[in-house]
């Protein structure tokens, strides 16, 4: 079947349009219980939201002959200045001198990249740097006053079922924030090695690329990035960046204009017990020559239970912890070979380029 995941980041040619969304009742509602308005919090996150318009070239355009482009006769009409396509996204600022978060699928390839805030003043921004492997992003802006700044939650303390609010422009139409809950944790949708996402229902639509997800204390719990949706539109379904995972890209970005990554040299698999349920740990299936695993005697077949003393309930678990830890530190790891179980040093190197390090 079809893939069904959709990035936020909405494309177009010329100036916006409205992608018939239009009559459309809002489906999350507050229960009794509830505030009876969320006008309040609204108020206090919307100044902290951007929105973002960014150009790049097009490349087909750029394929037709040197002052060309194909005027639909199947002829070259000269003269005519090489097309440029726009997009929208969404991002917040998180520092009082204009540095801002966003998705890097936002501004990957971008020429320029503009960003309106909420009182609709607009700025040229300039990237300071981005994370493929993550989709985070940081751009800034020079404003001639402090701006007003976004403060991280803490991503571990979320719980299914917490109420969650979206911001960002969608459709390109501005600041717009919608309601909903945390339908899931940990959710790999296949986009990448360090996939764990917090589900959304909240209503995020193309546009909202890069947008925070706030608690109701008006600290950023995400970054959304993805919907899963047939149509390109919300059906209740989006993906945001856990807040703690971004928040230590962002930091590493800020500090050393990059990331770079922890890898000891090994290939994982989930483990499964005898009936073929899923297991706890981590199996090491194969390990690289002269690589960290291999000078600290790991083996293959080793399952690997804990790093650091913390548990590890999936392979995914150990390439996230691996990777956040800083190449040249050691870590711990507990395992269980052929039912014995030991514990090692081991001495972490950096993620190779050729594996987006």
């Amino acid at each position: 079947m079809k893939r069904l995941i959709r990035r936020l980041m909405l494309g177009f040619l010329g100036s916006a349009a409205i992608l018939g969304v239009g009559g459309a009742k809002a489906q999350s509602v507050a229960p009794s219980f509830g505030p009876q308005s969320l006008a309040p919090l609204v108020r206090m996150v919307a100044p902290q939201v951007v929105g973002i318009a960014v150009t790049e070239q097009d490349e087909a355009a750029n394929h037709a002959p040197s002052g060309t482009t194909s005027n639909g006769s199947g002829r070259l009409a000269p003269d005519i200045a090489p097309r440029r396509s726009i997009a929208a996204g969404s991002g917040f600022i998180v520092t009082p001198d204009g540095m801002i978060v966003t998705n890097n699928h936002v501004i990957e390839g971008a020429a320029s990249i503009v960003v309106t805030l909420n009182d609709k003043e607009r700025f040229p921004a300039k990237l300071i740097g981005s994370d493929p492997l993550t989709d985070v992003a940081v751009i800034k802006i020079n404003s001639p006053r402090k701006l007003p700044v976004i403060h991280w939650a803490n991503s571990n303390l979320v719980q299914v079922g917490d109420w969650v609010m979206a911001a960002g422009n969608p459709f390109a139409l501005g600041n717009s924030f919608t309601l909903g809950i945390v339908s899931a944790e940990g959710r790999d949708i296949g986009d990448g090695p360090f996939d764990h996402f917090l589900q959304l229902d909240a209503s995020i639509n193309p546009g909202n690329s890069g947008g925070p997800a706030f608690d109701m204390t008006g600290t950023v719990v995400g970054i959304n990035t993805a919907i899963v949706s047939p149509s390109g539109g919300s059906v209740g379904i989006g993906f945001a960046i856990p807040s703690n995972a971004a928040k230590r890209i962002v930091t590493a970005i800020l500090t050393h204009g990059k990331v770079t990554r922890g890898w000891i040299g090994v290939s994982l698999a989930d483990v499964t017990d005898a009936s073929g349920s899923p297991a706890r740990g981590a199996e090491i299936t194969a390990i690289e020559a002269g690589g960290p695993a291999a000078r600290a005697g790991l083996r293959t077949s080793d399952i690997v239970l804990q790093l650091n003393g913390l548990p590890i309930m999936a392979s995914s678990d150990l390439i996230r912890a691996i990777a956040s830890v800083t190449p040249g530190a050691k870590v711990t790891l507990q395992i269980d070979r052929s039912g014995h179980i030991y514990r090692l040093p081991v001495g972490v190197a950096r993620r190779p380029v050729q594996l987006g390090g």
